[in-house]
């Protein structure tokens, strides 16, 4: 068995280094709920000596609240903020002679393409416009994948490390108590379920069948270092390979 693990990147908590040696792709923000031009050079840098892949993580203009408040913008200004935070990205990562590898939305962006479809069709459309060989990274049965796959777009299914579920198979509310993961065992059991049985256990104890390609580790999780390096190790323990 084998699997991608990412992390969320470039967002100025300082842990990017650390993290690197122990995931095989990564998401480094574009500079509109985190990060600069500076930090993205950085974190390219970073993640093409580490050998990891490099994907944009597009999010709403709202450095406010690191991306987490939800925005309701016209199409035509939520499209076009996509499209310059990937290009941005894109040509970035081919002026440092390598090539972008996937898009992956931050925050609530990412939350409200996975269920409305003019959102999920502003992010298909931003990628589809600068590269269709640009892999999408989505939670399953979500309407972000099944768009991007009507599309042409390859989708490796996203799963969360360190958030709960609902018993609608969606991250659980931040807000809510449990929402956040921090402990590794705890983590590890939740990651290893729906890698090798495709099963996750909702906050409210529900098993639910889940798709999962690549899973998702935080940067800002204040656990986050100590968490990949747990997975990594643990995972290769039990023969399931990080690529």
């Amino acid at each position: 068995m084998e699997i991608d693990i990412n992390c969320d990147v470039g967002e100025g908590i300082g842990n990017d280094a650390a993290i690197m040696p122990y995931i095989s792709s990564c998401n480094i923000a574009c500079g509109f709920h985190a990060g600069s031009a500076l930090i993205m050079k950085r974190t390219i840098d970073l993640a093409l000596k580490a050998g990891v892949k490099i994907g944009a993580h597009p999010s709403y203009p709202d450095k406010a609240n690191f991306g987490r408040s939800v925005m309701d913008l016209p199409y035509e200004e939520l499209l076009a903020n996509i499209l310059y935070q990937i290009g941005a990205m894109k040509g970035m990562v081919e002026g440092s002679d390598a090539l972008l590898h996937h898009v992956k939305p931050h925050g609530s962006l990412y939350n409200q393409a996975c269920k409305d479809e003019g959102v999920a069709r502003a992010v298909v459309n931003a990628i589809t416009s600068i590269d269709t060989e640009l892999i999408l990274y989505a939670p399953f049965n979500s309407v972000l994948a099944d768009i991007g796959m009507k599309e042409g777009l390859t989708i490796k299914y996203e799963a969360f490390a360190d958030r709960a579920y609902d018993d609608a198979l969606r991250l659980l509310d931040r807000s809510l108590e449990g929402a956040v993961l921090s402990d590794k065992h705890h983590i590890y059991r939740h990651v290893h379920s729906m890698i090798t049985t495709k099963k996750v256990v909702t906050i409210n104890q529900k098993e639910l069948h889940i798709e999962a390609d690549t899973i998702c580790v935080h940067g800002d999780n204040p656990a986050a270092v100590e968490v990949v390096k747990f997975l990594h190790q643990k995972l290769q323990e039990d023969g399931i390979k990080v690529i």
